[in-house]
This record gives structure tokens, C-alpha cells and sequence, in this order.
């Protein structure tokens, strides 16, 4: 059955349709009050829209789902959106990778925390932050005004056993609940003008803050309308940097937009009370929607529930949507107060819809400016490395070892110069010896070529190391019959510079890049944009490892910490445990006191004694052939054959000179 019949059979209610490639794979998912009649619209080629053509030339089916009416179809549609990722929708990506600030009244003593996700669980949450710069300007005097405690639970429970309080009380930045120096009013009137302050609503916490002055000072309470004085002149000064952008003092947010083709920046202004608080940049690439349908599937996410943000009373778009009195619905049921959506085409409404579009123009802008770039570096690493294909999908690996103990390896990926985190892999060492690199490689790449099929290679594959490294990685390429271009990448050594010091390029070791068939090393300029993509992909690999190191120091007090080490069994725990008695006996144990434990072999009681009295200060980046090598982030993982698992997202990695 073809489209067009298939679309004349489909209810003529409100809902959600997909469309559906020939392989089942969701292309497109959208809402209708009628089905029949928007579904129509696309087989027939009556709907204008750039993007239809496109669709329904790779769909082979559609699908429906029928909704109680147009405000549920919207909810399905975000749902559905998040869960399937179509490629024709403008998917809203997730806030975790933002900062956000959160503060439960719910605890005794209310304190700001730092998050990055968005829950409803009845706290206050503000944000969120595009970095943590923001994040600190917009705290930055906040302490000052309205001090709350900072320390965490255990520590203000310690600090309270003590009786005194930390050097925040002494830096009036913390009032000393812990210690009782503060009455539970007068700090839950700070929580209450952190909220305000956050909240963006100046006007009614100075209105509050100028009336408890005036009836302090009536009741001859100098000291205290002295404070609440302050307080004002801080809120005063904060307000008067914000820009004045409207007379009136309406909460609400301007989008506006920014477009070149398929790319597309959203940037969100949010005005509070007439003044410019905070403003936030959403790019999306290989667009194939129309404006109003970005839009409104931008809203639609943007102020979804999940994501736990305020709703002003209006919304300023820069494009007519057109399903705009549903959104209107939604959103005023979930904000719990009538909730407008404006496209304005005169006034002073219009100049703030071209300022948010000004701000999306000059994001797009630096956006792609900053695509150029890594355009150039790629094309330049091709060229100089004699690559065979322009690198834009590069994974970099690590091997590390703990004193011979804990062999992991890990995987970066990086697309187009963005890492993908959810590509980020972490291998356990299942049956190379731990000190032998060679060896730990090789089974890593075997594991990793034995998956091509199911997981494509990359364009670039890089290994931290030098020519022993590469060659491990071009002896297992070609047992496998893969040809992929491969790199390896290394500082140079002290040894290897002709005067016996190590060479400098503006301070910092020179960097080797070795290729296949070539007996000496590339060597890129310092300024090299190709070098300084590929340095990124090796510091994020470096990254990778340190967090894994320090969640190992962590747990080495715990019994869970013998389940990492390789050859150290249930029967050997319990062997172990039996005859010294606890993990602080094994860590103190003498290597002859471990050899004496039933079952556990010379070999064992030397990789224990060697693990446990390690030295555990972590050297520097400068990697040496002793010491302790960095270990990648790994978590214990089943005994499968395979058991690479997917990395951490983690933080994004900081940014280098143009390239994004």
C-alpha cells in the first residue's frame, strides 16, 4: 500500500504521526489536530514546506497515534522525539551538560548547589549556566548579600560537633547555623532573597527588604536595619548593570533565530521585570524543517516538564508558529498561569525579537567560524600526514597499568573536532600481562577490529605512544585485512635531543607524530592547528585515565578494590581475609606474610605487595617508561569476551585556540 493510501485510511482526530523508512527507522515525527488531513498534505505535495519533498521521498510507511487532543499530541511528540531521534527533527539536547544551581527548602539549612540535570523533586532550580563562568558571575556577589552555607552535610555536621564555626563565618559569607550563631528567621529570609535574587524579581525583594529596614529602624533595631540597607544597595548596584530592555515589568522570554542553510542557532533571552537576566544559545546542524516548525518544536522541548524551568507569562517568538494556541494550552496548564505566545510586528516587543536574533546571528556566526577552523586542521593533518581520507571521525587509545597491576585501556572519539561522549569506550585487560603495553594494545585493537562490522572504524585511529605503539596497531590492522590510516603521537624524550636537554617550542616539549612506512616522526609546527586537534584528542584521553586513578585511590580502602586485581579470585579473598584477618592486614602485610597464605602464589603476593605499597602521587603529563602510567577510566565489567562498555559523559574538554 502506498503513501497516498495509506494516508486517505487514517483517522481524522488529533495525534502523532511517523514516518517510516523501508527499514522501520522513524524519519520524522510530528502532531496534527487532523491526521488524515496534515498527512495528506505531505503525500500529496500541497504542504510548501522545504523539508516534505525530502521525507516522503525516503519514507515507506506512516504511522499513527491517536491522542485525546492537541495539548497530549504535543507531549507524546516530545517524548517520542527524545526516545527515537529522528533525523528530520530539531532535537533539543540535554541539559546535563549544562550548570544549573539548586536549592531544596526542604533541608534544615538551605544551601546552593551545583547540579546539571533537572529533577522534580520540589527543590528550587536555576539555569541553566552555559559554563561555569556564568554560573560564578551570577553568585559572584550573592554571598555577600545573602550568605548561606556553602559546606557540605558532613562537614557542617562536623563543624558542629566542634562548636566553632569555618572561616566563612569569619568572612561573612556563611551566617554559622552550624554553630547557632544564626535564628532559623532570619536565615530563612536569606533563602527567601536568594530565591527572588535568582528568580530575576529585584523589584519585590527590594520592596521587601525596604520594609523590615524601615521597621527595624522604627523599633530602634539599628545594627539590623544597618544590614537590611546594605542588602539593598548590593540588589541595587547588581540591577543597575542588567540592561533596561522594557519600561514595563513583564516576566518573559524573547527567541530568536538565526539561520544558513541547515544550520540553525536558537538563542533564548530571559527578561525579568523589564531587565535582561540571562540568555541562552541552542545551535542545530543538518536542519531540514521550515522556521516556524523549529521553533515550535524548540518550545515544545524547551519548557517541557521534565526539564523543570519556570514559564514566564510570555513568550516572544522571532517566526509565526502554527500551533501556537496549543502550545499556549500546555503551557499554561504546566506553568499554572496564562501563558502567551507572541510574534511581534511593530514596537518596542519587535526591537527585543531583533535583539535575540542579533545575539543567535552572532552565535551562528562564531559557530561557523569556528567549523572553519577545524575544517582547516583536518584538511592540514590530511596533507601533512599523507592521510588518506580527511580525518573527521578520529579515536585515540591509552593503556595504563598501576604498578604493574590494572590494566585498562580507553577510547576516545571525536567528530568534526566535538568529542562524542556516548562513543567513549573502557576496556578491561582480560589476558595480557599488565606491564607488557605491547601486549595490553593488542588485545584492545583485536577487540575493537573484531567489531568493525557491527561499529564502523573511524576515518583516523591514534594511540598515545611512539613507534612500538603504531606498529602494534598496524600488525593488528593487517592480521584482520583493514586498511584505516593510524597515527601514534608522543613528546619527544630528554635522550632524544642531540644535546642530551629536551627540546622546547615555546616551552613545552616537542611533539612526535609517527606514521606508517616513515622512519622518522612528523613534526608539526607548535601553532599547527592539526597539531593542537590532535593534542586534544590525547589530553581527553589523559582526562579519561586521571578519573579513573582517582576513583582507584578511592576505593583502595575497600574490600572492593581486590576484585580488580587480576588473578586475585573469591577463593583467594576469602583465603586472604581468613589468615590476616581484614584489608588494613593485607594492605601492611609483608610480601613472605602474603606468599604464606594458602592458595596465593608467589606471583600473587608480589602483585599485591607491589599494588598496596605503591607510591600513589600521580606524575605529570610527561609520561615515563617506570612510575606509574596513567590508567583509563574503566569500571569492573562482566567476563564476556568483549566487555568494553560505554565511557562517562564527563566534562566537556576545554577548548583550544579556534578549534571548538
Amino acid at each position: 500500500m502506498d503513501l497516498a493510501a495509506r494516508a486517505g485510511q487514517l483517522p481524522t482526530g488529533p495525534g502523532v504521526y511517523l514516518f517510516k523508512s523501508r527499514s522501520g527507522a522513524i524519519l520524522y515525527i510530528g502532531k496534527a489536530q487532523n491526521l488524515r488531513a496534515r498527512v495528506r498534505s505531505y503525500v500529496t505535495g500541497s504542504d510548501g514546506r522545504m523539508s516534505v519533498p525530502r521525507i516522503v521521498r525516503r519514507a515507506h510507511d506512516v504511522d499513527v497515534i491517536v491522542t485525546p487532543n492537541v495539548k497530549d499530541a504535543l507531549l507524546l511528540e516530545n517524548e517520542l522525539i527524545k526516545q527515537h531521534k529522528p533525523p528530520f527533527n530539531v532535537r533539543l539536547r540535554d541539559d546535563k551538560q549544562y550548570l544549573a544551581l539548586r536549592l531544596d527548602p526542604s533541608d534544615e539549612w538551605p544551601r546552593l548547589t551545583q547540579v546539571r540535570r533537572f529533577k522534580k523533586d520540589g527543590a528550587h532550580y536555576f539555569g541553566p549556566y552555559t559554563s561555569s563562568i556564568a554560573m560564578r558571575e551570577a553568585t559572584g556577589n550573592l554571598r555577600r548579600t545573602f550568605p548561606l552555607r556553602s559546606c557540605r552535610d558532613g562537614v557542617f555536621r562536623d563543624y558542629a560537633r566542634r562548636g566553632r564555626p569555618c572561616i566563612e563565618y569569619e568572612m561573612k559569607r556563611c551566617p554559622g547555623p552550624c554553630c547557632g550563631l544564626v535564628e532559623r528567621e532570619v536565615y530563612d529570609e536569606l533563602v527567601r532573597g536568594t530565591v527572588l535574587f535568582l528568580r530575576g524579581r529585584t523589584n519585590e525583594l527590594v520592596d521587601e527588604l525596604r520594609a523590615r529596614m524601615l521597621e527595624a529602624a522604627g523599633a530602634e533595631r539599628f545594627e539590623e536595619a544597618a544590614k537590611l540597607r546594605n542588602q539593598i544597595g548590593a540588589v541595587e548596584t547588581t540591577v543597575e548593570r542588567q540592561q533596561i530592555v522594557a519600561q514595563k515589568p513583564v516576566d518573559r522570554d524573547v527567541v530568536g533565530f538565526a539561520r544558513r542553510g541547515g544550520e540553525v542557532d536558537v538563542q533564548v533571552l530571559h527578561v525579568r521585570e523589564g531587565r535582561v537576566v540571562g540568555a541562552e544559545a541552542y545551535p542545530f546542524s543538518r536542519v531540514a524543517l521550515d522556521d516556524g516548525e523549529v521553533v515550535s518544536s524548540f518550545l515544545g522541548q524547551f519548557y517541557a516538564p521534565d526539564k523543570g524551568r519556570e514559564i514566564p507569562a510570555e513568550i516572544l517568538a522571532a517566526t509565526r508558529i502554527e500551533d501556537d494556541a496549543a502550545l499556549e494550552a500546555l503551557f499554561s496548564e504546566h506553568g499554572r498561569r496564562k501563558v502567551t505566545i507572541r510574534t511581534p510586528q511593530r514596537g518596542a516587543l519587535l526591537d527585543l525579537v531583533r535583539l535575540a536574533n542579533t545575539n543567535a546571528e552572532v552565535g551562528l556566526e562564531r559557530r561557523l567560524r569556528a567549523a572553519e577552523s577545524v575544517d582547516a586542521a583536518l584538511e592540514e593533518l590530511r596533507d601533512r600526514l599523507s592521510l588518506k581520507e580527511l580525518p573527521r571521525r578520529v579515536e585515540g587509545y591509552d593503556i595504563s597499568n598501576f604498578q604493574g597491576t590494572l590494566a585498562v585501556a580507553s577510547r576516545v572519539v571525536f567528530e568534526d573536532g566535538e568529542p562524542v561522549k556516548a562513543a567513549y569506550r573502557r576496556y578491561r585487560i582480560q589476558h595480557a600481562e599488565a606491564g607488557d603495553d605491547y601486549a595490553c594494545l593488542r588485545e584492545v585493537f583485536e577487540r575493537r577490529l573484531a567489531r568493525s562490522d557491527g561499529e564502523p572504524l573511524p576515518d583516523l585511529l591514534m594511540v598515545d605512544g611512539g613507534k612500538g605503539q603504531l606498529g602494534v596497531l598496524c600488525a593488528a590492522l593487517a592480521d584482520a585485512g583493514i586498511e584505516t590510516d593510524a597515527i601514534s603521537l608522543s613528546k619527544e624524550r630528554d635522550e632524544e635531543s642531540p644535546s642530551g636537554r629536551v627540546k622546547r617550542s615555546g616551552g613545552l616539549k616537542a611533539e612526535r607524530v609517527f606514521v606508517p612506512e616513515r622512519k622518522d616522526p612528523v613534526m608539526l609546527p607548535p601553532s599547527s592547528r592539526g597539531l593542537l586537534y590532535l593534542q586534544r584528542v590525547r589530553d581527553e584521553s589523559h582526562r579519561f585515565a586521571i578519573d579513573f586513578q582517582r576513583s582507584l585511590r578511592s576505593r583502595m580502602h575497600t574490600m572492593s578494590i581486590l576484585e580488580e586485581l587480576p588473578g586475585i579470585g573469591p577463593g583467594k579473598r576469602r583465603a586472604l581475609l581468613r589468615e590476616l584477618g581484614s584489608l588494613k592486614a593485607i594492605r601492611t602485610a609483608s610480601e613472605q606474610a602474603l606468599a604464606a597464605v594458602p592458595s596465593v602464589s608467589a606471583r600473587d603476593a608480589a602483585m599485591l605487595h607491589r599494588f598496596f605499597h605503591a607510591e600513589l602521587d600521580v606524575p605529570g603529563d610527561d609520561r615515563t617508561a617506570s612510575a606509574i602510567p596513567r590508567p583509563a577510566e574503566a569500571t569492573t565489567e562482566t567476563a564476556a569476551a568483549d566487555s568494553d562498555a560505554p565511557g562517562e559523559s564527563g566534562d566537556a574538554p576545554p577548548e583550544r585556540d579556534g578549534i571548538p
